[in-house]
């Protein structure tokens, strides 16, 4: 079920995939931006996954689905960065990618519909 009054989803869903290549190009580059802080890179894997079933949540209403893929996916870039050579898969990387998913469940269960709030306030 597509979530309704969106004018713009092709738009949006777009914008959705470009979210999924950033974490994968993330994920899997060589030199992954440094974090400044102790632990920061897994807020980085919380919030971004957070963010990632958030916008998809305002696209597609299957949680379940959606929760599964999403945390596949991190598994699937977990393991590929241990076979990559240059990376280190990290079980922890996983836990925060699945708290960000449940993360990104929760606020658009407290705000949901977000995405057409804001989409109405665009210029047409």
């Amino acid at each position: 079920m597509h979530a309704p009054g969106l004018d713009r989803p092709g738009l949006w869903r777009a914008v959705g995939w470009c979210l999924i290549v950033a974490v994968v190009y993330l994920s899997l580059t060589p030199h992954p931006p440094p974090s400044a802080m102790s632990y920061g890179d897994k807020l980085n894997h919380f919030a971004g996954y957070a963010a990632l079933m958030a916008w998809w949540l305002q696209l597609e209403r299957q949680v379940w689905r959606l929760a599964l893929l999403l945390i596949v996916l991190s598994l699937i870039l977990e393991i590929l960065q241990d076979l990559s050579g240059y990376r280190q898969g990290d079980i922890y990387d996983m836990a925060a990618n699945t708290c960000g998913v449940a993360l990104g469940w929760l606020a658009t269960r407290l705000l949901p519909d977000w995405l057409p709030r804001i989409e109405r306030l665009l210029p047409r």
